[in-house]
C-alpha cells in the first residue's frame, strides 16, 4: 500500500508514517517543512516527502498520483485554544481544504480517505455512560468551534462520498500524549510544564486519554480494512487530570500540583487571560474552551475499534514514561518551556 499522510510531522502523523513503515508499506509524507520532516523522518525507508501546506491543496495535489490511500491526520487545532476569533481559519483548512484534498485524490484515482476527527465531536450518553460513535456532541462540543469544524468535515466528506463512491473512513483519536511530539501538542506542552514545575494548580477535568502510537495502528488497520463511512472512536481510557498528575509523579520524581482550581474561578481566569492576550497581542496558556471541555469530562468507548480495528491500549504509566523520556531526550535544553506558570488545561 502507498499512502499519502498529511500533517506527518505532527505527533499522530509522525507515528502513523513509522507503523506505516513498519507495515512494509511506503509513504508519501506531506510537510510544510521539508527540513524539518527530513530531522522528523530521516532514516526511514520508503518515505518521500512532499513539500506543501493544506491552505493551497492544488500546490503539492501531483504527489497524490499512484497512492492508494490518503491518511488526513492535518487540522487546524493547537492554534484554537489562543485568543482570538478562529472560525474562519477553522473551517478554510478543517473543512474546505479537506474536502479539496478529498477531491483531488479522487480525481487521481486514489480510492480510499482516512480522516483524522476527534472524540469531542463524541458527548456522554444520557445516562451518563461513554459516548460511542452514534452518540451526538456534548453541549460543550457544539460549543467548541475546532469540534465544530470536525463535524461539518465529516458531513461534508460523507456527501462527497456518498455522490464520487470514495471510500472515507473517520477515526476518532482521544486526547493524545506520546513520543515524536515535536510540535509540542498541548499535551507535550503540559508534560514540560509539569517537569519544570511551572503547573501550580489543576482544573477540575479531565479527558479519554490514549499513546499516539495505539491510534497511528488503529490507523493503518482503517485504511487497510475500515469500512467506508463508518466512525471509529480511538480514545483510550479516561483520566483525570490529578491521576494523571500523580502518574507523572510516579514516572519523573517531580513533585505535582496538590491544589485543584474551582471551576468558575478557573473560567473567570480563562476571560481573564483571553482579554488580556487580545488586549497585548501576546498568548494566554489558559482558554475558556478550554476550561470547559476538560471540567465536561467527556468519555468515550472505543468497543467498536477494539472489535473491528484491533486497537489496543498500553497502560498510562507506560504512556507518560516514554513520553517523557522523548521529550526529556530531545526538547529541554533544545527548546524552552513554557514562559510563565501553567495550570493544566484542555487537550
Amino acid at each position: 500500500m502507498r499512502a499519502f499522510v498529511t500533517g506527518s510531522t505532527g505527533l499522530l502523523g509522525t507515528n502513523v508514517v513509522r507503523a506505516l513503515v513498519a507495515g512494509g508499506h511506503t509513504v508519501r509524507a506531506l510537510a510544510r517543512s521539508p527540513s524539518k520532516a527530513r530531522k522528523v523522518l530521516g532514516g526511514l525507508a520508503g518515505v518521500e516527502v512532499v513539500e506543501g501546506d493544506m491552505q493551497d491543496v492544488k500546490g503539492f495535489a501531483a504527489g497524490l498520483e499512484g497512492c492508494d490511500v490518503v491518511i488526513h491526520t492535518a487540522a487546524y487545532f493547537r492554534e484554537y485554544y489562543a485568543a482570538g476569533d478562529h472560525w474562519p481559519k477553522l473551517y478554510a483548512i478543517n473543512v474546505k481544504a479537506t474536502v479539496e484534498l478529498a477531491e483531488e485524490a479522487h480525481r487521481r484515482g486514489v480510492k480510499r480517505f482516512v480522516d483524522i476527527s476527534s472524540s469531542g465531536t463524541v458527548g456522554t450518553k444520557p445516562d451518563g455512560s461513554a459516548g460511542d460513535e452514534q452518540t451526538p456532541p456534548a453541549p460543550v462540543g457544539s460549543a467548541n468551534l475546532y469540534f465544530k469544524s470536525k463535524v461539518e468535515s465529516e458531513r461534508e466528506l460523507n456527501a462527497f462520498g456518498a455522490r464520487s463512491g470514495m471510500e472515507v473512513v473517520y477515526v476518532l483519536p482521544g486526547w493524545m500524549f506520546g513520543p515524536w511530539d515535536s510540535g509540542p501538542t498541548g499535551a507535550g506542552q503540559f508534560v514540560l510544564d509539569f517537569l519544570a514545575g511551572k503547573m501550580p494548580a489543576l482544573l477540575d477535568g479531565g479527558g479519554s486519554l490514549v499513546d499516539a502510537r495505539d491510534v497511528a495502528q488503529a490507523t493503518v488497520v482503517a485504511a487497510e480494512k475500515g469500512r467506508a463511512g463508518e466512525r471509529y472512536l480511538v480514545g483510550g481510557e479516561f483520566v483525570d487530570l490529578s491521576t494523571l498528575s500523580q502518574t507523572l509523579e510516579r514516572v519523573t520524581g517531580v513533585k505535582g500540583p496538590r491544589r485543584t482550581l474551582p471551576h468558575a474561578l478557573a473560567v473567570a481566569m480563562g476571560v481573564a487571560g483571553q482579554t488580556w492576550a487580545r488586549l497585548t497581542g501576546g498568548e494566554t496558556s489558559l482558554t475558556v474552551e478550554g476550561v470547559r471541555t476538560m471540567h465536561a469530562k467527556l468519555r468515550v468507548d472505543s468497543t467498536k475499534a477494539r472489535r473491528e480495528l484491533g486497537a489496543s491500549f498500553r497502560p498510562l504509566e507506560e504512556t507518560l514514561r516514554d513520553t517523557v523520556a522523548w521529550l526529556r531526550e530531545h526538547k529541554l535544553g533544545a527548546a524552552p518551556v513554557a514562559k510563565k506558570s501553567q495550570v493544566a488545561t484542555s487537550p
